[in-house]
């Protein structure tokens, strides 16, 4: 058909044509919105559920001179990174212990890692209630055994959303760190041995500075993901410990403010596409998208 319409193989309008589809979508489903929503910012509030068209900087001036949002913004970002931080941790050896295993079906780890995607994520979430309420295992099980008199407070806490994050997200650091392992050539810590280097050193010196894109890339993805999170600190969570999120909610579905809702949303959109951009500048964006291949 190319042929036919007098299109080579190195057309650039064969090319243009074959994008367009996809160049479409993105423009209508992701630009296009986000485009309305910066529009909608500057809308005048009225009352619950109606704002005028009005153009005003009202909503920009409540959110930078109100410390209210910025305190929901910090905790937020300081709860994004203490998750990825622990999902690096608590990712990194068990994605190098499924590439360096010499276990012949090393396909039934990386599934046995897969199976919780197979269970809804608030069910995922929910299971935490029984497992952090007062009469959930841990307070029941330190109750059974006398090490406490009375239930600990576990849930509803920052730390009981940020168990939370961990267990949503640490398979998607352990799928990041394997693929980046995955992509390293093996001669080259058969090299390093050859040379005198101890496991310890060929680990440190070949194998860790290798598959530092495939961490990069997780630690990116689980900061992302934990600081746009709603269902995890709405469910595990108490009134202080809501994030960005949640404040996006109230605002829009509690307060029926669409136009301050949508000036918090690209508040926190512009946040998370600035630390993509830094990682972008500093890790290189292709490295990164080739650790998130997973």
């Amino acid at each position: 058909m190319a042929a036919a319409k007098g299109w080579s193989i190195n057309d650039r309008r064969l090319a243009w044509a074959l994008a367009a589809p996809t160049v479409i979508l993105i423009v209508v489903l992701m630009i296009l919105p986000i485009a309305v929503m910066a529009v909608y910012t500057f809308f005048t509030f009225v009352t619950a559920g109606i704002e005028e068209a009005t153009l005003t900087f009202a909503n920009w001036q409540e959110f930078l001179s109100d410390s209210y949002y910025h305190g929901f913004l910090f905790k937020t970002v300081r709860v994004g990174i203490v998750t990825a931080i622990i999902c690096a941790l608590l990712g990194y050896f068990p994605a190098y212990f499924i590439w360096a295993t010499a276990f012949r079906h090393k396909w039934l780890l990386l599934l046995l890692l897969i199976v919780p995607f197979w269970i809804s994520f608030t069910i995922r979430t929910f299971s935490w209630i029984h497992i952090l309420g007062g009469q959930g295992l841990i307070n029941a099980t330190l109750l059974h055994l006398g090490l406490i008199s009375e239930p600990l407070r576990l849930l509803y806490t920052e730390g009981a959303v940020i168990m939370g994050l961990v267990h949503f997200l640490l398979p998607y650091m352990i799928l990041n760190v394997y693929v980046s392992l995955e992509g390293i050539d093996r001669s080259l810590i058969l090299a390093a041995r050859s040379m005198g280097c101890t496991s310890a050193q060929a680990f440190r010196e070949v194998t860790l500075p290798l598959s530092l894109p495939g961490l990069a890339a997780g630690l990116l993805l689980c900061f992302v993901l934990a600081a746009g999170s709603y269902v995890t600190p709405q469910l595990l969570g108490g009134p202080r410990d809501a994030l960005f999120g949640n404040l996006i909610y109230d605002t829009i579905m509690g307060q029926l403010n669409w136009p301050l809702g949508a000036t918090l949303s690209i508040v926190l959109f512009v946040l998370l596409g600035l630390v993509a951009v830094a990682y972008s500048r500093y890790m290189g964006l292709s490295q990164i998208m080739k650790g998130m291949s997973a």
